[in-house]
């Protein structure tokens, strides 16, 4: 993975907080309004006001905790990284993992998140779509992060690429065809699968 601008490693954290419990389509939307005003850094967000910054932010819905979260993060980095994420990302991973873990509002799924797409760090991000595909095709029956992730740790080399694209192509394939209600008839895991397997053409 190409070396990312402390910008667009800021960007990526921002991205990974405002995600959760939401759709990305919400996110871009209130990562436009963020750009719009210039307010991607870690500086401006630390210094606005609440109610700015929920405004800003409402697309992505729990628009008030989040908007917390973002600021409480983006003074933690000023206070003790100079604004820098690069500083935490830099650092030996599973130190890195505990720092973010540590943080308000940061779960293994969006700490997992930064560390692979902004520090290019070899940890599976596990989300809704591979809990849901992996129990229906037989992977694994847990829907326990830490199980599921070691799962994929055991199973795949441990390159940040691989590990990017892979989770890529669960978030495909959950949006777009292994939906709480699937649409087996569409799937290309159909044959591998026991609920494709029961499912019956109409």
């Amino acid at each position: 993975m190409r070396g990312l601008s402390e910008q667009e490693q800021f960007e990526i954290c921002v991205g990974a907080l405002l995600t959760q419990n939401t759709a990305w389509t919400n996110v871009e939307k209130a990562m436009v309004q963020l750009q719009r005003f210039q307010m991607v850094d870690p500086g401006k967000i630390a210094r606005a006001p609440f109610p700015r910054l929920a405004r800003l932010v409402r697309s992505s819905g729990y628009f008030r905790q989040k908007s917390k979260r973002l600021k409480m993060f983006a003074l933690y980095l000023n206070r003790n990284y100079a604004g820098k994420v690069s500083s935490i990302l830099k650092k030996p991973l599973q130190a890195a993992r505990s720092e973010l873990l540590g943080l308000h509002g940061f779960g293994p799924e969006t700490a997992d998140s930064i560390l692979l797409y902004a520090g290019g760090r070899p940890l599976f991000v596990v989300d809704a779509y591979t809990k849901r595909i992996g129990n229906r095709i037989g992977l694994f029956k847990s829907e326990d992060y830490g199980e599921i992730q070691d799962f994929f740790h055991r199973s795949l080399p441990k390159h940040p690429s691989l590990y990017n694209e892979c989770h890529a192509l669960f978030v495909a394939l959950g949006k777009e065809i292994c939906q709480t209600k699937p649409l087996c008839r569409e799937c290309p895991l159909r044959s591998l699968c026991a609920t494709g397997k029961s499912f019956k053409e109409e």
